[in-house]
C-alpha cells in the first residue's frame, strides 16, 4: 500500500531500531566507565570494605534477632548489632594482637641474648642416630652447623628490626588506620541495615538470567559463611588447644604459638602441624622427653582431630570444594591479597565451580530436550522414531496414513 510516506516507510522504519541499539551500546560504555572509576577511587579502601561486607553477611542473623527486639526499627537494630561486633570480636582481637606482638619481641630479645646452640643440638641428634645414618650424615657434611648458626643470628636480627619498623609504621600511620577502621564500622552499619535491599537490587539489575543470579548469590553467601564460620571457629579452637598444650609443657611463648596455630589452621592439610611438630621435635632433641612426647601426641590426637570433628558440624557440605582446590586457592589468595585472601581464594574457587556446574546443567537440559523432540524422516518422507535409542526398544509409529 502506497501513501504519502509509502515509498520511504521501509527505510525509515529501520532508523529507530538502529538508533536504539546505538543508544544502548553508548549507555553500556558509560556504565562500564563509571563503574571502573568507582572501583578505582574506592580501591585504597578495598580491604576495610571487603571485611565490612563479610561482617554484614556473617552477622545478618544477629541483626534479624536485634530487629525483632527493636520492634522493627532498623536503625537501632543495626546499631545494636554493630556494638556487639565491636565488643565481642574487634576489641578482643586487638587486645590479643597487642599481647602477641609484645610476646614476640620478648622472645626475639631472649634468643638474641641466649641464642640456640645449633651445634650442640646437632651433636645430640647425631649421637642418637644409627651407625649407617651417621656415615651418610658424615658424607653429606651436615654436621658443620657454623653457617646455619650464623644465619640464625642474622634472621633474629632481621626479625627484631622488622617488628620495630612495623611498630613505627603503625604509629606513624595511626591516622590511616583509624580512618580505615572508622570507615569499616560505618559501612558495616549501613550494610547490616540495607544489605538485603542492596542484594536484591544487584540481582535484579545483573545482566544474566535471574535464576542463575539467584544460584550464584546463594553459592556466594554459602561459601562466605562456611569459610568464616568453619575455618574461623576451627582455627580458634585449634589455636586455643595448641596454646593450652604449650602452656602445660612450660613454653614461655604459649600465647604466640597458639595464635600462630590459629592462623595456620586456616590452611588446609598442613595447618597447625607446622607449629606443634617442630616444637615437639625440638623438645625431644633438647632432652625434654615427656614434654616433646606430650606435644606431639596432643598435636596428632587432639589438635588435628578437632578439624575433622568440628568442620563437618560447622560447615557441612556448604562449600562443596575439594580440599586440594581450597589449599591452592587459599595459598594463592594469601600471596595476592594478604590476609583477605583466606576468604577470597575459596570464594573465587566456589564461584568458578558453581558457574561451570550451571553451564553443565544447561547443556544437559538442552541435549535432553533435543533428544526428546528430535524427529527423523525416512527416505519415504515419513517421520519415523529413533530406533537407535536403547531406552525405546519398540518403535512408535507416527504420522502413518490411515
Amino acid at each position: 500500500m502506497f501513501g504519502l510516506y509509502g515509498p520511504t516507510s521501509s527505510v525509515m522504519s529501520t532508523e529507530p531500531h538502529h538508533t536504539s541499539e546505538l543508544q544502548q551500546a553508548s549507555f553500556l560504555l558509560v556504565l562500564a566507565a563509571v563503574t571502573f572509576l568507582l572501583v578505582w577511587i574506592s580501591w585504597p579502601f578495598a580491604t576495610p570494605l571487603l571485611w565490612s561486607a563479610l561482617a554484614a553477611i556473617m552477622f545478618q542473623p544477629l541483626y534479624k534477632w536485634a530487629l525483632i527486639k527493636c520492634r522493627g526499627r532498623r536503625n537501632p537494630a543495626a546499631l545494636l548489632t554493630l556494638m556487639v561486633i565491636l565488643l565481642a570480636v574487634i576489641l578482643p582481637a586487638l587486645w590479643i594482637g597487642t599481647l602477641v606482638v609484645r610476646e614476640a619481641l620478648t622472645l626475639i630479645a631472649a634468643l638474641q641474648e641466649d641464642p640456640i646452640d645449633l651445634a650442640a643440638m646437632a651433636s645430640d641428634v647425631y649421637a642418637m642416630l644409627p651407625g649407617v645414618v651417621q656415615e651418610m650424615v658424615d658424607r653429606s657434611g651436615w654436621t658443620d652447623m657454623s653457617e646455619a648458626q650464623t644465619r640464625l643470628q642474622e634472621i633474629l636480627g632481621e626479625s627484631a628490626g622488622m617488628l620495630a619498623s612495623e611498630a613505627v609504621s603503625i604509629g606513624s600511620g595511626a591516622l590511616g588506620f583509624i580512618l580505615s577502621f572508622g570507615l569499616a564500622l560505618y559501612v558495616t552499619y549501613f550494610l547490616l541495615r540495607d544489605g538485603s535491599r542492596i542484594g536484591e537490587t544487584i540481582l535484579h539489575s545483573a545482566p544474566i538470567e535471574r535464576e542463575i543470579a539467584d544460584r550464584l548469590a546463594e553459592r556466594f553467601l554459602g561459601i562466605v559463611r562456611a569459610t568464616i564460620k568453619g575455618s574461623g571457629v576451627v582455627g580458634l579452637v585449634q589455636g586455643t588447644l595448641g596454646g593450652i598444650t604449650m602452656a602445660i609443657v612450660g613454653m614461655q611463648s604459649a600465647l604466640l604459638l597458639g595464635v600462630l596455630m590459629a592462623i595456620l589452621a586456616l590452611i588446609p592439610a598442613v595447618g597447625t602441624a607446622l607449629v606443634w611438630a617442630p616444637v615437639g621435635v625440638w623438645l625431644l632433641v633438647t632432652g625434654s622427653i615427656w614434654e616433646g612426647i606430650f606435644v606431639l601426641g596432643a598435636g596428632f590426637i587432639v589438635i588435628s582431630s578437632a578439624d575433622n570433628v568440628l568442620r563437618p558440624i560447622l560447615v557441612g557440605r556448604d562449600t562443596g570444594i575439594p580440599d586440594w582446590i581450597i589449599l591452592v586457592t587459599t595459598l594463592g589468595g594469601l600471596s595476592i591479597a594478604g590476609f583477605s585472601g583466606i576468604v577470597l581464594g575459596p570464594l573465587v574457587a566456589g564461584l568458578f565451580l558453581a558457574s561451570w556446574s550451571i553451564l553443565q546443567e544447561q547443556r544437559a537440559e538442552d541435549e535432553e530436550a533435543a533428544a526428546l523432540y528430535r524427529t527423523r524422516v525416512g527416505i519415504d518422507g515419513k517421520a519415523r522414531p529413533d530406533t537407535d535409542d536403547p531406552k525405546d526398544p519398540e518403535p512408535v509409529r507416527q504420522h502413518e496414513d490411515a
